[in-house]
């Protein structure tokens, strides 16, 4: 597989993505949520994330309303769960202890994107990756569950951070967006990866990336002369592979 993505596309005002929304039940970004709000053609929430999207849309709730909440239901609170059935939002309770809420919110998204035969270059998650580890852990599951799921990009936003599962094969990731931070990695979460790569401060040459031996953490990009455009990086990998990178906060 040869794919070209730009990953901060879908934080740029001006990006063309059209994209399928997820957000999970940690903090939201004010200015991310607002962005991500207009290019989606479908939203929905991970069970308590509901209760974070309510609140941070206080005054302006029927602008933000998801598609569907789904979940088993353990975190919404009472009124918010009232507050968006009677604005018409489905709530699809699923109940299945071996999937994260995650997990599940994705399928149902997955399936309604098939059903409704709509047009979408990436799903984006908001939240996922920030405070408990395990749950970041679980998220990272998540991505490699989607790999047998979808073709379709699944980017995962918090904070400062980025990250996203690169599938086998060779990849091409616009990085001159502006939005870029200075940081990137390659993590082999799932085990070792033979890795190349151009665009980085450090490249690999047909190395193998695995924990124990040599993990890419802490990485930059090339560097370009004043003026000058980044140069895309290129990832080729044999086995699915964690890009991980920063995000300047500088939306407006």
């Amino acid at each position: 597989m040869d794919e070209e993505l730009s990953p901060l596309d879908c934080l740029l005002p001006s990006g063309k993505q059209k994209i399928g929304l997820i957000i999970l039940n940690q903090p939201l970004d004010k200015d991310y949520l607002h962005i991500l709000w207009s290019k989606a053609v479908l939203t929905a929430c991970a069970d308590g994330a509901a209760n974070h999207l309510y609140n941070m849309t206080s005054g302006q709730n029927d602008s933000f309303r998801p598609d569907y909440i789904s979940g088993d239901f353990d975190s919404i609170t009472a009124d918010v769960r009232a507050f968006y059935a009677d604005k018409g939002c489905r709530l699809i309770e699923t109940s299945d202890q071996d999937l994260t809420d995650y997990t599940k919110c994705l399928v149902i998204m997955l399936d309604e994107i098939k059903q409704r035969k709509l047009q979408v270059d990436a799903i984006v998650t908001l939240g996922g990756i920030g405070g408990r580890f395990d749950q970041t852990m679980a998220t990272v599951e998540t991505l490699h569950h989607a790999m047998s799921m979808t073709q379709l990009p699944l980017l995962v936003i918090q904070e400062t951070n980025l990250a996203f599962l690169l599938r086998p094969g060779k990849h091409t990731l616009r990085v001159n967006t502006g939005l870029e931070g200075d940081w990137c990695s390659l993590i082999p979460v799932g085990g070792p990866c033979l890795t190349t790569t151009t665009g980085l401060k450090w490249n690999l040459n047909n190395q193998f990336l695995q924990f124990g031996k040599l993990v890419s953490t802490s990485n930059t990009y090339e560097s370009v002369a004043p003026g000058q455009p980044r140069k895309c990086v290129t990832v080729s990998t044999d086995q699915p592979l964690l890009w991980s990178m920063g995000i300047l906060k500088t939306l407006q």
